[in-house]
């Protein structure tokens, strides 16, 4: 049998009141500013001009609302399937702070942190740590897929997840093997014929015209 096609795209949240572009807001649940609004509207028509047309099979955020307004403003059907497995980390001390701050009041650990910021043995003071993070994204992209159900014999269609840098990046490293940089607004896509692989990384062309 011929594998089906597919296409997972992979959105990042916009610009949030709360400054994700400076601050580590992880639970922090910040909804998003106007220029992040604008930056998904943008990510929207980007998606919409490279794709054949019609709604995506299934839509995937995160529990957060500042992934969940721009999975709504990208995709008006279908409702979106919140995973909480793809909330973003958990800073702990760190939640809203710049990284200036966080050097400013946490100088020992942040040493730490910064020696080896993605280490699978480091724990956010007070948080989550990165190999719980990475287990717990890795169980929702199980959970993705069998909601999805690619083996299924119907026609190919594609799949909207929107969510977080971290989230993303797991994602993308678990289904293809690859470590793209995620910005406010990105798209990633990976494509799916019985294997994934990367179509797309890091597209940010689109969101030129809606830069501070």
């Amino acid at each position: 049998m011929t594998a089906r096609r597919a296409s997972l795209i992979l959105v990042r949240h916009g610009e949030t009141e709360g400054e994700s572009s400076i601050r580590y807001h992880g639970r922090n649940d910040v909804p998003l500013s106007e220029l992040g609004r604008a930056q998904i509207r943008a990510a929207r028509a980007a998606i919409e001009k490279n794709r054949a047309g019609g709604s995506f099979e299934r839509v995937f955020t995160s529990p957060l609302v500042r992934a969940i307004e721009s999975a709504r403003i990208i995709a008006a059907t279908p409702p979106p399937i919140i995973l909480e497995e793809f909330a973003e980390v958990h800073f702990g001390e760190f939640e809203g702070l710049t990284r200036a701050e966080i050097r400013a009041r946490f100088p020992d650990e942040y040493a730490r942190w910064r020696s080896d910021p993605l280490s699978p043995a480091y724990t956010y003071p007070g948080g989550e740590s990165r190999a719980a993070f990475a287990t717990r994204v890795e169980r929702g992209v199980v959970r993705m897929l069998s909601l999805w159900n690619l083996e299924s014999p119907r026609r190919a269609a594609d799949a909207l997840v929107v969510a977080h840098r971290g989230v993303i990046r797991t994602i993308v490293q678990t289904l293809a093997g690859a470590a793209p940089e995620v910005e406010l607004g990105s798209i990633q896509i990976l494509e799916y014929s019985g294997i994934w692989k990367p179509a797309a990384l890091d597209l940010v062309g689109h969101l030129d015209a809606v830069r501070e």
